[in-house]
């Protein structure tokens, strides 16, 4: 059956090992001194590794891959003891799998295995960075000043750029996920200015594979003279600069990434 499912690339890979304990189902090992996948069968193709990956090794794609087994993986996870169990089922909950979620219950229940409860006393239930719940301060009651755009060409969205378009011409880009916009204030004044605009999410977006081909061939038909990537501090949005990197690498391409992370706080993170 065709689905998502993580790919790491050997090259990017240095061994690190940092994505071995965000991934509780065992499809992750060290082998011969880089992450190997050892089992379509326990990849839920969920991606919580991909965040964890300094080198951006790690990414989702979809192929024709063995169907992921929840009961072969809750045989492993037992194993490991009540903090990884409580670890996958909110793992499962927070990216929305309830039948997943239902049917390591129903291990555990089998199994006379206790079901741990997954919210802490008199708190909301936990989820994973991208997906938390929280309302932010705000400006509420004090005039916000409005500014000029600084977006200077149109469409916006990856998959409707046309690769050809002229404005790619000696540009300096900014590559941008969907949320920081809406995240930044300073987003026109102090990302956009000057700058040609690419913008697409590498969490909900499906075809991945196509944004790296369409960037590519911006690359290979136009000298860019900076190329500027802004990311939500979340994991998941760690997808952003893998995307890119390998767009540079199918081109033929060497440049440096300037990399902008923007807290869910609306602050700037790292340049």
């Amino acid at each position: 059956m065709k689905r998502k499912i993580i790919q790491i690339d050997e090259e990017k890979c240095n061994g690190c090992g940092q994505c071995i304990p965000n991934c509780p189902e065992g499809a992750l090992q060290l082998i011969d001194g880089k992450a190997r996948l050892i089992s379509d069968l326990f990849c839920d193709g969920l991606g919580a590794c991909i965040g964890e990956c300094p080198r951006g090794a790690i990414r989702v794609t979809e192929r024709e891959a063995e169907p992921y087994d929840e009961r072969r993986v809750m045989e492993n996870i037992v194993r490991q003891g009540p903090a990884t169990i409580k670890a996958h089922l909110k793992h499962l909950k927070d990216h929305g799998e309830q039948k997943l979620l239902d049917t390591a219950i129903e291990y555990l229940k089998e199994k006379n295995y206790p079901v741990p409860s997954l919210e802490a006393p008199g708190k909301r239930p936990c989820s994973c960075p991208g997906t938390m719940a929280k309302r932010l301060p705000g400006t509420a009651g004090s005039p916000l000043q409005s500014s000029a755009s600084a977006l200077r060409q149109w469409p916006v969205q990856l998959r409707l750029l046309n690769p050809a378009a002229e404005y790619f011409d000696n540009a300096d880009l900014l590559i941008s996920a969907d949320c920081v916009a809406h995240a930044f204030g300073g987003f026109h004044k102090e990302l956009l200015d000057g700058r040609i605009l690419i913008v697409f999410c590498p969490k909900l977006d499906h075809d991945t594979e196509e944004y790296v081909e369409k960037l590519a061939e911006i690359f290979r038909r136009h000298e860019i003279r900076s190329i500027t990537v802004a990311r939500m501090e979340v994991p998941c949005c760690g997808g952003t600069t893998a995307i890119v990197e390998e767009a540079l690498k199918a081109a033929g391409k060497t440049m440096q990434i300037n990399v902008t992370i923007i807290g869910i706080d609306g602050r700037i993170r790292k340049i």
